[in-house]
């Protein structure tokens, strides 16, 4: 039988030509695509939780064996719901309900412990001098990676790390030195004027009256901060802080869902509308900021709020250099106008709501502190060098943020392998300074930490914590909250107008609830009863 030339290679032709085929290549890249996607989330979801597990093991911290993907997101969603189920004892110790996560891994496991977010361990950091190498040494140990939803909320200056902040810090700080901040005193009052003007008419009729106060509190300082900003266009402001602050609660309800990448992309109903309102935000703030540079072009003169202050810093130091690489975009411009309001805000109301509740538990501080202000001011208007005299209203704006700091932690994480005390960091590790954790610690304190004692700081800071970092409601080294004097003078203002018009004590339906929305606020809001002086 005679066979036919290549029947022997066309079986193997065959198996070449369908191997090469563009079907079966494309098949085979998604195939090791898919691998290799699998591998990465096996290596993140579990081979590299494990391995960092291990090394903080042998470095002698604690904690809740790793849970694959989850970690103790279940357990810390149980303690939250739990804790803000129902309000608390006004003398009782407040603190787990505000952080219950944290305090639940201290009490399990001491100090030198760590929890899951997700995959990722954070390690508690308690000791005062690491806080402060960590604080101070701001090029190793930076700012975690944000949530992308953050992106949508706010970035600028409080987000950035290296020669970007640097750059960022450098173009605000003339924004909030003394002699700016003498300039916005009227506008501070012109915000607290309307407010107690407010409640002057509720109060009216029989000289008392009921008041949840912190929704005037929210809007006295948004009204402050959209002055203090915007200058002229302070009404176009509060609109924006309204949508800042909407943006502010979906954010929240976002982040109490364990993160899955790319879920922000989906086009649910929350992420349709957080896009929606950084986008309006964003070309409303534009709107303005196109405005002041065509009046500066034009050679108007640059305002003095905020917004021209942080304007005519950018152009100079363009100017200056000759270039624009050295200044901010306008997006960055908008970024930081965006977290003026968010920080200014936020900061500043919740000392002014706790100042009020814990002088209404104390009316023996409220009418020492009425005394001096009226000493100082009498019923006339308080000034800005009046206010840097009152001794008694700093320390007890000084004892309120140490028993509620405006966050209750801060979070760091380490640039590279670093040795921190006898702990050896792994590189990318996260870790938290959990301020309300030090300014409540009885080590630190004494065994009356959780009493309200304005007295601990009447030497000043320093001496109340025998110069240990111990007391850091606004940050601490080259981080420092960069408008932590904004937040005093106009809290001082506020409190010195308060006490010449109204005395106030706390109303039988006051529940006390501090829980941790971004910054710590009450629950169920802050009834008091005002009378009129």
């Amino acid at each position: 039988m005679n066979a036919r030339p290549n029947d022997h290679n066309r079986p193997l032709t065959s198996v070449m030509e369908t191997a090469c085929s563009p079907i079966a290549v494309f098949c085979y890249c998604i195939l090791l695509l898919i691998l290799v996607l699998a591998w990465k989330v096996f290596n993140w979801a579990w081979l590299t939780p494990k391995k960092l597990e291990k090394r903080l093991k042998e470095q002698g911290l604690r904690g809740n064996p790793y849970k694959l993907l989850y970690g103790d997101f279940k357990e810390n969603s149980t303690l939250f719901k739990e804790a803000h189920s129902k309000p608390i004892n006004l003398s009782g110790d407040f603190v787990p309900r505000v952080i219950p996560h944290f305090c639940a891994v201290v009490k399990k496991y001491g100090k030198n412990s760590y929890m899951w977010l997700g995959p990722k361990p954070i390690v508690m950091i308690m000791n005062p001098e690491h806080i402060r190498e960590i604080t101070t040494k701001i090029y190793i140990f930076q700012k975690p990676r944000a949530n992308p939803l953050t992106k949508l909320l706010t970035q600028g200056l409080v987000s950035y790390d290296g020669d970007k902040w640097a750059k960022h810090r450098k173009l605000i700080n003339p924004a909030f030195n003394v002699e700016k901040l003498k300039q916005m005193v009227p506008s501070f009052y012109a915000s607290t004027s309307e407010m107690l003007g407010k409640w002057e008419e509720i109060v009216s009729t029989n000289g008392s009256c009921e008041l949840d106060v912190w929704p005037d509190l929210q809007a006295l300082t948004s009204d402050a901060i959209s002055r203090t900003a915007f200058g002229s266009n302070y009404k176009e402001g509060k609109r924006i802080f309204e949508l800042q602050r909407e943006q502010s609660e979906h954010f929240l309800k976002a982040r109490e869902s364990i993160y899955i990448p790319g879920w922000r992309f989906l086009p649910t109903k929350r992420n349709r509308r957080m896009k929606q309102i950084a986008k309006d935000v964003q070309e409303s703030i534009r709107e303005i900021i196109n405005a002041r540079l065509k009046a500066m072009k034009e050679g108007e003169a640059c305002a003095d709020d905020l917004l021209g202050i942080l304007l005519e810093s950018n152009s100079k130091e363009i100017d200056n250099h000759g270039n624009k690489d050295f200044g901010m975009t306008i997006k960055e411009v908008i970024d930081e106008c965006k977290l003026f309001y968010f920080a200014g805000q936020e900061t500043t109301s919740v000392l002014l709501v706790w100042t009020m509740i814990l002088l209404s538990r104390y009316p023996n501080w409220q009418a020492r502190a009425r005394e001096e202000v009226l000493q100082h001011f009498g019923t006339n208007k308080p000034d800005f060098e009046g206010l840097n005299h009152l001794k008694l209203v700093t320390m007890i704006l000084h004892e309120v943020l140490r028993l509620y700091p405006p966050a209750a932690t801060i979070a760091r994480r380490a640039a590279v392998e670093i040795q921190l005390g006898n702990l050896n960091l792994p590189a990318q590790v996260l870790l938290s300074l959990p301020t309300i954790l030090l300014h409540h610690d009885p080590e630190i304190w004494g065994n009356d930490v959780e009493e309200f004692k304005p007295e601990r700081f009447a030497d000043g800071v320093s001496n109340a914590t025998k110069g240990q970092v111990a007391f850091f409601p606004f940050g601490w080294g080259p981080r420092i909250c960069i408008g932590q004097n904004f937040t005093m003078v106009e809290a001082k203002l506020a409190v010195a107008m308060v006490l010449q018009r109204f005395s106030f004590e706390l109303s039988p339906s006051y529940a006390h609830a501090p829980r941790e929305v971004i910054t710590i606020q009450p629950q169920y809001g802050a009834h008091l009863i005002l009378h009129k002086l």
